[in-house]
């Protein structure tokens, strides 16, 4: 079976079912060889937009050039 035939079937799930669906296969994921999962107590860096003031200035530019500096 293929997810194209599975899909009419998911969309008539409710919202709790769902959920359900989206946790098992998130844990199927975790179990998973192929995939490096997060590791406990260890710190990874992640890039966000806080203190990156270049990036803001960048954004304000492409915001002005689109039109949308309202």
């Amino acid at each position: 079976m293929t997810l194209t035939d599975l899909l009419p079937e998911i969309w008539q799930l409710s919202v709790l079912e769902k959920i359900k669906l989206i946790r098992l296969l998130a844990e199927s994921l975790e179990t998973s060889q192929d995939i490096s999962p997060l590791e406990p107590f260890k710190t990874y860096d992640i890039q966000t937009p806080y203190n990156n003031f270049g990036a803001g200035i960048v954004l304000m530019e492409a915001m002005k050039q689109s039109g949308l500096n309202h």
